[in-house]
């Protein structure tokens, strides 16, 4: 099971946080702990390491082959990280966090830190298509990609139907009259059409 997603910058700043279990102390404590293990490893080394210093976060894992695991990958300023337990593959992890990365890439167009920043709502979306509840649900980057160019298209259509207006839209009045433009709609009111 995946028990936690963070993304953080080189800084230790944290700039996505989800997590799947509950936690036994701040999350912020949890995003310094698991920042101070990745931070510290030489480039060399693999990106997955057994984590006992997490059991003291989110709770004592008895079996020996159940230990906390970090699976993470650093992309420019950015590290993905992953928190699983040993039911999961850490080379699928891997593979997870690429199909994760690649599904940002296509919604932001070379994502980078201030995208997570400022559509921070989005990028939990895209997570969303992927995981839920710790489980992996979508591995194909063009289906995630669908399904999010189509809540984009849902919230825009959403977002014309209430706001009469907006540009280009056809768009219904509170009063269920359909006007035809924005200029229409306006025209109407200033002149009295639209008044009961």
């Amino acid at each position: 099971m995946i028990h936690a997603v963070l993304i953080f910058n080189t800084s230790g700043v944290a700039r996505l946080t989800k997590f799947y279990t509950p936690l036994h102390q701040s999350a912020q404590s949890v995003v310094q702990k698991i920042f101070s293990l990745v931070s510290t490893r030489p480039a060399g080394l693999c990106n997955f390491l057994d984590a006992p210093e997490l059991e003291q976060f989110l709770g004592f894992k008895g079996d020996a082959d159940e230990r906390w695991r970090v699976v993470y990958r650093s992309y420019a300023t950015l590290y993905f990280v992953f928190v699983v337990d040993g039911a999961e593959s850490e080379l699928g992890i891997l593979d997870l966090i690429q199909v994760f990365v690649e599904s940002l890439d296509r919604s932001f167009e070379n994502v980078c830190e201030l995208d997570l920043v400022f559509h921070f709502d989005e990028v939990h979306h895209i997570l969303a298509e992927v995981i839920q509840g710790g489980l992996v649900l979508e591995t194909n980057v063009e289906e995630i990609d669908l399904a999010i160019q189509e809540a984009a298209r849902a919230r825009k259509e959403s977002f014309a139907s209430a706001n009469p207006l907006s540009l280009g839209s056809v768009g219904l009045t509170p009063r269920g009259a359909n006007m035809k433009t924005p200029l229409g709609w306006l025209t109407g009111k200033l002149t009295g059409a639209g008044a009961r």
